[in-house]
């Protein structure tokens, strides 16, 4: 049996799945926790990586290894290949004022012309312009920026600061892949826009080479191979075995919503993400800042546990009389209304019950990424089925609503890490030359239930949200 291995280095933590190349069969796993907050020490990857694959028990008997990791990240090197500063995450929104001054001169039309994407606080550039402005002393060391994961593969293959590296700080051999160098707001279809990326750092500094699909990036100082890498959601992509058709709907604390396409997607507004996967096509992709934590809200408020939440959810139908919950507890980012705040509304003496709040918070989640997949089928994607994964998924009344908000089958794998078991899947595609087709196991489907009913009056709830910014 060949063992490949796959890491998923999230926000959160660091999770390591060694698997049979041959079957995706789950041989063992391991994980280290990451510390909180939006700026964070690479280093403190770096130890969680190796404490991961400890927890598995090592690299010893692996052939091939790729890493998957949070998107957008900003790792600053220096031409010793020491980090500069703490890597801002996607998540840190300092870099906002810096969005609007690259959208001022450059034009949002032309950004999602070169890139795919309008710059947003997540993104790369933006970060690097926010340390070209905020910083200028750190940003004129800069000799090299990487994402988490481009880092870690260099990392993972034995290059960084000569004291702590077999291979020294060859800046060169940083490598990337397409999925994520196109969440950096400075790479497009051509490749890497230098006039882009010199107007967010103010100099030139070395990129990582972009690896395609497949495309090893070397070895580790042991000899295992070493995959591309990718994001995450294109990670999770290729461990759903997604293709053309499918969209998936991932429920985390935030939403994501994204297709696989074959052609690349490019939107004006900013709304969705023309970013690439990691098989060679396109994932163009909506985030929502609120998912999994409406219900977290709703169900503390009647006292419940989720499960209890969606059995009293089930035992509303869906009806005219039912309460909207527009759920923008924290503001929302799609719809781009930082300042909002949640409504339930439409309640009356009959639909004002545990049942009915219930219910209307299921219906509020699913109809805001609802609104997410509108924004990706108006840019001409069409869908086949949805995928619907993250710990809400297996709520009964989650999925079996799901079937009713969306007008496609709704399919609800069974859980997996499948952002450490894409990677996984990538390793073997570079171990072999062939993108595996590991079978994925279904823990329940729909068939579409449509219920008009339900998005129509959201849509009059949340239309008052966009009129007067709230």
């Amino acid at each position: 049996m060949t063992l490949v291995a796959g890491v998923d280095s999230s926000t959160q933590s660091c999770k390591v799945m060694i698997v049979d190349a041959a079957t995706g069969r789950l041989v063992r796993e391991g994980r280290a926790a990451h510390p909180p907050g939006t700026e964070v020490p690479p280093a403190a990857w770096w130890r969680a990586l190796n404490g991961a694959l400890a927890d598995a028990g090592g690299l010893d008997d692996v052939a091939a290894v790729s890493v998957a990791g949070q998107q957008h990240g900003m790792v600053v090197l220096d031409a010793e290949g020491r980090v500069i500063r703490d890597a801002l995450l996607w998540n840190d929104t300092r870099s906002a004022q810096a969005a609007r001054d690259l959208i001022d001169e450059v034009g949002a039309d032309a950004y999602a012309r070169r890139t795919g994407v309008v710059p947003v606080a997540s993104f790369t550039a933006t970060k690097l312009r926010w340390l070209r402005d905020a910083e200028p002393e750190h940003a004129a060391r800069v000799a090299a920026v990487a994402l988490p994961h481009d880092w870690l593969t260099w990392r993972l293959r034995g290059y960084g600061p000569a004291d702590e590296s077999p291979h020294g700080p060859v800046l060169d051999q940083l490598t990337t892949d397409r999925s994520d160098a196109s969440g950096t707001a400075y790479w497009g279809a051509d490749g890497y826009d230098v006039d882009l990326f010199v107007r967010a750092l103010g100099h030139d500094a070395i990129r990582p080479r972009v690896l395609g699909p497949g495309e090893a990036a070397g070895h580790t100082p042991e000899g295992a191979i070493v995959g591309p890498g990718a994001g995450d959601n294109a990670g999770a992509a290729l461990g759903l075995g997604a293709a053309a058709g499918d969209v998936v709907v991932s429920i985390g604390t935030s939403g994501t919503v994204f297709a696989v396409t074959e052609d690349p997607v490019a939107d004006v507004s900013g709304t969705v993400a023309g970013f690439a996967d990691a098989a060679g096509g396109f994932l163009p992709l909506v985030a929502t800042l609120n998912a999994a934590r409406v219900l977290d809200a709703v169900a503390g408020l009647l006292g419940v546990d989720h499960d209890e939440l969606g059995r009293l959810a089930l035992e509303a139908d869906a009806a005219a009389s039912t309460p909207v919950l527009v759920p923008y507890f924290e503001g929302e980012r799609t719809p781009n209304l930082p300042d909002a705040t949640a409504t339930l509304a439409g309640l009356t003496l009959a639909s004002t019950t545990r049942a009915g709040v219930a219910r209307a918070a299921i219906e509020g989640m699913l109809c805001g990424l609802a609104d997410g997949w509108d924004a990706i089928r108006a840019q001409g994607v069409q869908a086949r089925r949805v995928l619907l994964i993250g710990g809400a998924a297996r709520n009964p009344a989650v999925s079996a609503i799901a079937a009713q908000v969306f007008d496609v089958p709704v399919v609800v794998p069974e859980p997996a890490e499948y952002v450490a078991l894409g990677a996984a899947s990538q390793a073997a595609w570079t171990l072999t030359g062939r993108r595996p087709a590991w079978p994925i196991a279904v823990h329940v489907e729909h068939a579409p239930d449509p219920r008009p009913g339900i998005r129509e009056r959201y849509r009059r709830v949340a239309s008052a949200h966009a009129e007067d910014g709230r």
